[in-house]
């Protein structure tokens, strides 16, 4: 089935690659334009996808759970998602992970080791978490827009004014961007546009880190903390306690979460090296940096706040001061999230037009391409259905962003929905097809519990995000300026 798949997709390919492409360009193994990919572009894709803006509510994470368990379960779910990306990087080649076939998609990787209705499971998780986090982008970027013009507004006018701005012209403003970059044709040609990205995820963090840092050495600093974290019957109640921690254990489990994204991100690789070695290698270099942002953030924000941490904390720094400083790193926010938005919906865009172009080979509006010569740009090969599929995709997304503002909450419950089955379930459970584990063996025990204790943690999460979610329906006021 996997060698037919491949067939398939290198007969599209070479159908849509113009003559003077085929000329000029090299091809790897499988008749694909050479691929380019580094360790270096493939840690930048991941640090990307990885730290998003979620690392400005750790401080509030680690307040919910306390000195303990906060830092206890940020290095278990670093581990966890290191340990299943390294499963899921050898199932990129099939039946070996060397000499192997390509899978090109999650879904390829899934169909070419465990096969049946697992596939289609795989893809509604996957695809619905991609779609889900390109509104959720569109939102959260729009907030740090809103929240530089906010913050110059409080120094213009004092602190006593209202400011109340609209989120929904910085989701239009967000939309157009997205809309021109979304005619990069593929994660191939992604790498500059991650590296930015990466750049600003490392800014914005390490601003919020010297901030809290500075608040903490502040004279006369002095915050409550504790060993598990908000106190009950003092600042809450015992069942919002519970649910609290289930959102911050949810919040840090799938703040790790790229599997959505590697076999795509492991398919940019030029081999050799082996593709699966250097994914490994970059999944580590990703997956460190990370925890090292996500420990020192989340630890030395809540230090800087204590039990009261602020769901974001850039904005928690004195009113928005000083004003300059927290602007950049907002601005810092929504560049990255340009990028990330990228990351996410190319898999998207990727899956619906090789699925159009097997249907309709011979359809030239799906399949054409029109060689443009862009001034400063340089010739550019112009596909119309992907710009009008592509341009559609953006606007919908951001529509539905700007009709559903709490979706950021109902994107925790897909994400829920998706964390078990792509980063824990299917990588142990592919793992265990491809090296022939004994049902019963030692191995195939570990793996299984590693797994049924995950899928405990994600029900959990779930439950705090369905709380969470209900808790904002009941206040929704569509389209109320904030």
């Amino acid at each position: 089935m996997s060698i037919e798949s491949q067939k398939t997709n290198t007969a599209v390919y070479m159908e849509q690659t113009p003559e003077v492409d085929k000329l000029d360009k090299k091809f790897d193994d499988d008749g694909r334009a050479e691929r380019t990919g580094t360790l270096w572009t493939a840690s930048a894709h991941i640090i990307t996808a990885v730290i998003g803006s979620g690392v400005l509510s750790l401080a509030w994470a680690i307040a919910q759970l306390g000195w303990v368990a906060g830092p206890i379960v940020l290095m278990a779910f670093s581990f966890i998602t290191y340990f299943t990306s390294t499963l899921l990087a050898d199932c990129y080649r099939s039946p070996g992970p060397i000499h192997g076939d390509r899978n090109y998609t999650y879904m390829d990787v899934v169909r070419s080791h465990l096969g049946g209705v697992k596939v289609q499971l795989c893809g509604l998780a996957q695809y619905t978490n991609l779609v889900g986090i390109s509104i959720g982008y569109t939102i959260t970027a729009s907030i740090s827009m809103v929240a530089v013009k906010r913050s110059n507004c409080f120094h213009k006018n004092g602190h006593h004014v209202e400011c109340s701005i609209s989120n929904y012209p910085f989701m239009v403003i967000f939309a157009a961007i997205q809309i021109f970059l979304s005619q990069i044709p593929n994660f191939h040609k992604l790498s500059w546009l991650s590296i930015v990205a990466a750049v600003m995820s490392f800014a914005y963090s390490s601003i919020g880190l010297g901030l809290s840092i500075a608040k903490v050495a502040e004279k006369g600093h002095n915050v409550r903390t504790g060993i598990t974290g908000t106190r009950v019957g003092v600042e809450l109640t015992g069942s919002e306690k519970v649910w609290r921690t289930f959102q911050a254990i949810g919040d840090i489990a799938f703040a790790y979460a790229f599997s959505t994204v590697l076999v795509e991100i492991q398919d940019t690789l030029k081999s050799p090296p082996p593709e699966n070695k250097v994914m490994k290698k970059a999944s580590f270099v990703g997956v460190l940096t990370t925890t090292m942002f996500y420990v020192l953030c989340g630890c030395v924000g809540y230090a800087a706040f204590g039990n009261d941490a602020p769901g974001n904390f850039l904005t928690g720094f004195g009113f928005y001061e000083p004003f300059w400083l927290i602007d950049f790193a907002n601005i810092c926010i929504a560049v990255h999230l340009i990028g990330a938005y990228q990351v996410f919906a190319q898999p998207v865009f990727g899956f619906v037009e090789s699925k159009c172009t097997r249907k309709w080979p011979d359809n030239k509006f799906i399949t054409g391409e029109h060689m443009v010569d862009i001034p400063l740009c340089g010739p550019y090969n112009i596909n119309l259905f992907r710009l009008v599929w592509r341009t559609m995709y953006v606007i919908v997304t951001a529509v539905f962003a700007m009709i559903f503002p709490f979706f950021n909450d109902f994107l925790g419950l897909l994400g829920a929905a998706s964390f078990y089955p792509l980063t824990v379930y299917f990588p142990i459970e592919m793992h265990i097809a491809q090296a022939k584990i004994p049902k019963y063996s030692s191995p195939w025990i570990w793996l299984k519990v590693l797994s049924w204790a995950c899928l405990v943690v994600s029900l959990v999460a779930a439950a705090g995000s369905i709380q969470g979610l209900a808790h904002d329906v009941r206040r929704y006021k569509p389209f109320k300026t904030e």
